[in-house]
């Protein structure tokens, strides 16, 4: 009897990459991963994928081939491919009879069913509300579940790899980095434990894991000092953390970022999860062991630290994706 088939998004990202690995060693699945650029394929079949689609969810002509016998999703999207998402979650809704489980990437906080956000409380700039990164998220939630589908869901604290790749170059050149989290503590999150949790919820089933909402974070909340202390001692180099102005880190990457750091800078990220180890039964990865050690695909975070980087100082990446409506 044939395998059945996993179609794995954005395969080529962090996360995908440590999935397309974890899961090839698991041999449960036809993995069938999906790349943008034709450059990425053999990278992803080394890995262990069986077969490489083109996929772009801006392009419904890619989504028939990607669909072919899947039966079996992980769903992952950056914040500007929000419209894509929601339009592919229809033709997944078309096809609900043939897929039996979605396992949806998202953020702490994306709904108000789980998490409460009181602005009053909550925030620091008057008549600030709800970050829209946080609403994207819950809209791409939200249009699986109107579609009918056996959804799970890993509500992910914010990315270690994620936050410092904007000062990539001050951190090799001049020992420094900055933001405007300070002495906040947030419980950021090694992207392959996410991983780990995506490939026992998809080996698992939905039996198990439909209509689950699950919390992953990191095994501490940590203030900048700290993250630079651990990053120094994994590079063995002296690096120290410089406090930034929400003003000017809103001028360096747009308002829709600075408000979702603005939410991070105010407590509500800095909960440590039991999900992860209740789901894998293990601790979660440090961020200093996340530097230090090897994924499942071969990298070590400190490794990955200076590959590409959405976001870019004097861009506003979330431009177009804040115009669209859920």
């Amino acid at each position: 009897m044939p395998q059945p088939i996993v179609l794995i998004t954005s395969a080529s990202g962090r996360i995908g990459r440590e999935l397309v690995a974890l899961l090839a060693k698991g041999g449960k699945f036809t993995i069938r991963a999906c790349c943008f650029s034709d450059n990425k394929a053999d990278s992803l079949r080394d890995l262990g994928a069986n077969e490489v689609v083109k996929f772009d969810l801006n392009d419904a002509t890619t989504w028939d081939a990607a669909l072919d016998g899947v039966g079996a999703i992980y769903s992952a999207s950056l914040d500007p491919m929000l419209e894509g998402h929601l339009a592919f979650c229809k033709e997944l809704g078309r096809r609900k009879d043939q897929i039996d489980h979605v396992v949806r990437i998202s953020c702490m906080g994306a709904d108000t069913n789980t998490a409460s956000y009181d602005a009053a409380k909550h925030s620091s700039r008057a008549g600030a509300g709800i970050p829209l990164m946080l609403q994207h998220y819950w809209w791409g939630e939200k249009a699986l579940i109107d579609a009918g589908l056996n959804v799970s869901v890993l509500r992910n604290n914010f990315f270690m790899n994620h936050l410092l790749k904007t000062d990539s170059d001050n951190i090799l050149g001049e020992g420094w980095f900055s933001n405007p989290l300070g002495s906040a503590r947030n419980s950021f999150v090694a992207t392959r434990d996410i991983a780990k949790a995506a490939f026992i919820l998809l080996t698992e089933g939905p039996q198990k894991h439909a209509d689950k909402f699950y919390d992953i974070t990191g095994p501490e909340p940590q203030t900048m000092d700290e993250i630079a202390a651990d990053l120094g001692k994994a590079m063995d180099k002296s690096l120290t953390y410089r406090a930034q102005t929400m003003e000017d880190f809103e001028r360096d990457f747009g308002s829709t970022r600075a408000e979702f750091f603005e939410y991070l800078s105010n407590g509500f990220y800095c909960r440590c999860s039991p999900d992860f180890y209740n789901i894998t039964g293990h601790k979660p990865t440090s961020y200093y062991d996340y530097l230090t050690t090897k994924g499942a695909s071969g990298e070590t975070g400190l490794e990955e630290l200076w590959q590409g980087n959405l976001w870019k100082k004097g861009e506003d990446a979330m431009k177009e994706a804040a115009a669209v409506k859920g």
